[in-house]
């Protein structure tokens, strides 16, 4: 039996901290894991730059309201859905996904969580374990499903690896020719159809 894991942002919702920078003005903040390999460095100057703005977590959150998924996520996630189980792997915070989660038809959603302090602003992050993508993926094997798994970043590829099919879908060009063993999609219907074949579904 197969599980079908997603990544989140860029692969059914758009990059949330782009949607911040661009509110906000703050260049700096667009740069995403498409960028940066190393998430907690990556996170520590988020939260830096967050401080010193004064930037809450309630700032951010009604960003995240305004925010709609991809065109055509919806549609894709209820088709793989209808087929297989199906869970969203994300090293998003419970504070930012749940708008989202709503719009998709509250699917299983691994994600980590927030600390805030009494002004509402965020000083740190608390990941659920250590290199959760890949862990998630070990721990379902682990109860003898075979995993089919899409991602488009560098935080995806340990996810990517451990899944029996690993898939990028609309990544930057970097991560494409870092990891070029993997096949690259770009449109949902795409990605319908090459995990349709995977779980043995054919037109």
């Amino acid at each position: 039996m197969y599980i079908v894991c997603f990544d989140l942002e860029g692969v059914l919702t758009p990059e949330v901290w782009i949607a911040v920078s661009e509110s906000t003005g703050i260049g700096e903040l667009k740069l995403t894991t498409r960028d940066i390999s190393d998430y907690d460095a990556l996170m520590k100057n988020r939260i830096e730059i967050l401080q010193k703005n004064k930037i809450s977590l309630k700032n951010i959150q009604e960003i995240i309201l305004n925010m709609e998924l991809l065109p055509g996520a919806k549609e894709f996630l209820d088709y793989i859905r209808s087929i297989a189980q199906t869970v969203i792997v994300t090293d998003s915070y419970i504070e930012f996904v749940m708008p989202f989660m709503k719009k998709l038809g509250f699917p299983i959603c691994f994600c980590h969580n927030l600390e805030i302090d009494d002004e509402g602003i965020i000083i740190d992050y608390q990941i659920r374990i250590r290199e959760m993508k890949k862990q998630t993926i070990l721990a379902l094997k682990g109860l003898n499903y075979e995993i089919i798994a899409a991602g488009d970043s560098y935080n995806d590829v340990p996810m990517l690896l451990e899944a029996k099919y690993g898939i990028l879908f609309r990544p930057p060009k970097n991560v494409i020719d870092e990891f070029p063993q993997f096949p690259v999609v770009n449109e949902y219907s795409e990605l319908r159809d090459l995990i349709s074949n995977y779980l043995g579904l054919y037109d």
